[in-house]
This record gives C-alpha cells, structure tokens and sequence, in this order.
C-alpha cells in the first residue's frame, strides 16, 4: 500500500504544479533550461507512475474490500467508460468535440475514474481512482482562473478530426473491453465477477 500512496503523491505532485503554483514551472525552465526540465520532470513522472502501478499491483493480492457495489453498476461503469478514448483523442485532434469539452482529457478521466469507483470497491481502487478524479475536477477548476499555456503538440485542424477521435476512439475502447484490459490488467471486463 505504501509504493502506491508514494507513487500517487509523487504523479500527482509533479502534475498539480500548474494548480498550486503556476509560475513556478516557468521560473524553473528559465533557470535551468527546458529540456533539463522536460527531463527531470519525465522521468520523475515516469517513477512515480511505474511506483503507482506496482504499489497497485500489489495490492490487488490481498485487497480490502471497502464496498460492494451493485451488479448492474458494473454494465452502466461500461457504458460511463464509452466516451473515455474518443475523448483522449479529442484532446490531440482540434474539432468540435474539443471545442465543446474544451478540456477533453480533463473529461476522458473524469469518466475513467468514476466508472472504476462504480464498479470496484476496494481500498486500492479507491484511492487510485479516487485520487485521479479528485485532481482532474480541482485541476479543471483551476484551468478557469490560470493564465492560458501553450497548448500541447495537436494535429492539424481537420473537419475529420471528430470523426477520427470517435471511430478509432471506439475500437480502442472494444479493443480494451474484450483484449487488452485482460492482457494489461489482468482483470478481464465482461467477466462474471466472481
């Protein structure tokens, strides 16, 4: 359980920067350059990410059981997880569906971590999903009152784009539900629960 709270204090700490102190990302690039800082900062990610993975992994051996959720929240945790990938896209494909969400991966795991919170009760997943739904709600909160940053790298403007995100976002979300969650995860989806 610790290599998890670490790994989630450590992710999160470094991605709320912006949140808590805004200028403070600016003032360190300018004193010692961006890419020692885009270094540091990806590979500071990169270990609280592996640390929160493994201190989940972990955990999942022997979990404690918070809450038992219904059975039928289950099925409507799998219709909250449809939007999850085309939104993601969105965020990398200008179009309408980012235009609308203006923050669409804000959103992508806004869904992600309530349906995981619907569906699953334990402590291990409650303070992962938890956590990712907590800082994604104050972070979006704080993108109202920040000065605007330079937006990630995207892809041309398209009016494909909307129809890009969804299509490919859609087979990656079959993909996940009847492969790759089982493979990655080792939790398959549509899986009876016990």
């Amino acid at each position: 359980m610790l290599t998890l709270i670490v790994g989630l204090i450590l992710f999160f700490a470094l991605h709320s920067v912006a949140i808590v102190a805004p200028y403070w990302r600016e003032r360190m690039v300018l004193l010692v350059g961006d890419p020692m800082w885009k270094g540091v900062y990806g590979l500071l990610s990169g270990v609280g990410f592996v640390l929160l993975v493994v201190g989940y992994a972990h955990t999942r051996r022997a979990p404690v059981v918070l809450y038992v959720p219904p059975g039928w929240l289950r099925y409507f945790s799998l219709l909250l997880m449809l939007p999850v990938f085309p939104l993601l896209l969105a965020a990398y494909l200008p179009g309408a569906i980012q235009r609308r969400t203006k923050h669409p991966m804000l959103a992508a795991v806004k869904f992600w971590a309530t349906a995981h919170l619907l569906a699953i009760g334990t402590l291990a997943d409650v303070l992962l999903f938890g956590s990712f739904l907590l800082w994604a709600i104050i972070d979006r909160i704080s993108l109202k009152h920040r000065v605007k940053a330079s937006p990630p790298p995207r892809a041309a403007p398209s009016r494909y784009n909307d129809l890009i995100a969804v299509l490919i976002g859609l087979a990656l979300y079959v993909l996940f539900l009847f492969r790759l969650h089982a493979m990655l995860i080792g939790v398959a989806p549509l899986a009876p629960p016990f």
